[in-house]
């Protein structure tokens, strides 16, 4: 039997929209979401860009040819097992992106999280919440 992956609970955009993150070329981004991420497509655009929209559980994110700046966005996933997605993303063959965990405060919460910076140009933050 498969062990189960880690669910992503949440994403929240650094900017504005989770649906339409900035990426220079939706087909060259692909790859990594899907082998490295675990994400799935679900659909692809031409108009009025390229884009695409990607699902991994229940959490959708879209990638967009909008002429935005990648290296100013990405997306903060609250996930259930913080170890089991790094060991996830290791095993899929990812290597020196990933930074060791560390505690970040956000409000009220404390976070023990990990960055991730997609070939793209994309930063994101793997974060589960500290009791």
């Amino acid at each position: 039997m498969e062990k189960q992956k880690a669910n992503i609970l949440n994403a929240w955009p650094y900017q504005q929209d989770k649906m339409n993150l900035p990426v220079a070329s939706v087909e060259s981004a692909l790859p990594f979401y899907q082998t490295m991420m675990g994400f799935q497509l679900v659909s692809q655009n031409e108009s009025p860009y390229p884009s695409a929209i990607l699902q991994r559980g229940e959490i959708q994110i879209g990638l967009a040819e909008n002429g935005g700046d990648p290296a100013q966005d990405g997306c903060f996933f609250e996930v259930d097992d913080l170890e089991e997605i790094y060991a996830e993303f290791k095993s899929n063959g990812l290597e020196k992106e990933l930074s060791a965990f560390s505690i970040h405060k956000h409000g009220d919460i404390n976070w023990n999280v990990f960055f991730v910076v997609a070939p793209d140009g994309l930063c994101y933050c793997f974060g589960k919440r500290v009791e």
